[in-house]
């Protein structure tokens, strides 16, 4: 994800690292092209005077529009409920972070107290490798037991495995006088919270925006791009190329935007930051349990300043 400082309003005009320009440039170079040819023969095809004007070309641009717009909201919304679900997860590890460091003080020895916190540091880790599908074996390793580590591998949903273990040892707390009845529901209310979590992001990660609904919108935007020339030949002549290629950068580049962030787990530019949240929500919780934690390179790829 790039945040980047408020910027002068000039300089926002040439910013090209985080914006989809570079991947639309080609298309719009084409339709550039496109458009000059269709200047030069006046528009005609074969000698067959395509009868276009600008005003259903008007109206039907501003039907598009509001189309595109409702695309956006949507894959907006994707992309906030997926940040609120991780601001959630912090919220909820700190929350059993801090149950485990005062509920239990004077009644359970240090090392079984880190047990579980290495549990919730590994939570974040791998529910963010879940999400992208990439390999966790590296995060996990260097943060849970051999034991854990042996029994969280083999898993296909390690989140949820590690919110079994979590779930054990409160037992184990419970069944050893630890914690009480009362105590260990409130931890339990804070493992569901982390379930839910991880069943809301794989609801968004697992379904798409219907593809029928893609297909048409991206059919619709092209047909109207390309049709766009015909219609204001005659009245800019040569200035038509630049006019329709900033026309087609304008849709296009909002059904690029859409396609980007509707995934928003992903490792574009604008996805959520999930490198950045994971390494913070291990710092918030190590800071709790007085653990060193050493600060890696990794968040610095998500974030560009």
């Amino acid at each position: 994800m790039i945040i980047k400082n408020k910027e002068n309003w000039f300089k926002m005009l040439f910013v090209w690292h985080g914006s989809v320009l570079p991947q639309l440039l080609p298309r719009l170079i084409l339709l550039f092209i496109l458009s000059l040819v269709i200047v030069y023969f006046h528009g005609n095809i074969f000698s067959f005077k395509i009868p276009l004007n600008p005003a259903p070309l008007t109206l039907f641009g501003f039907v598009l529009a509001l189309f595109l717009g409702f695309r956006n909201n949507v894959s907006y919304e994707r992309f906030w409920e997926g940040r609120k679900l991780w601001g959630a997860l912090l919220n909820h590890t700190r929350s059993l972070a801090r149950q485990t460091l005062t509920l239990t003080d004077s009644k359970i020895d240090d090392s079984s107290k880190i047990e579980f916190i290495s549990l919730l540091r590994s939570f974040a880790y791998a529910l963010k490798h879940q999400l992208r599908n990439t390999d966790s074996e590296n995060d996990l390793k260097i943060r849970l037991t051999e034991r854990q580590f042996k029994i969280v591998s083999q898993a296909q949903y390690k989140p949820i495995m590690l919110t079994k273990l979590m779930a054990e040892w409160i037992q184990k707390a419970k069944h050893e006088n630890i914690i009480d009845s009362i105590q260990q529901a409130r931890f339990d209310e804070n493992l569901d919270a982390l379930t839910d979590i991880v069943g809301g992001c794989e609801r968004i990660a697992s379904t798409p925006i219907p593809y029928t609904y893609r297909v048409l919108l991206h059919r619709t935007v092209y047909i109207y791009c390309f049709l766009l020339p015909f219609g204001l030949v005659d009245s800019l002549q040569w200035l038509t190329p630049f006019l329709v290629a900033f026309i087609a950068y304008t849709f296009v580049a909002f059904e690029a935007i859409a396609d980007e962030i509707e995934e928003p787990f992903g490792t574009e530019p604008n996805d959520l930051a999930l490198n950045s949240m994971s390494q913070m929500i291990e710092a918030t919780i190590s800071e709790l349990a007085g653990i060193p934690i050493k600060q890696t390179q990794e968040a610095k790829r998500d974030i560009i300043d």
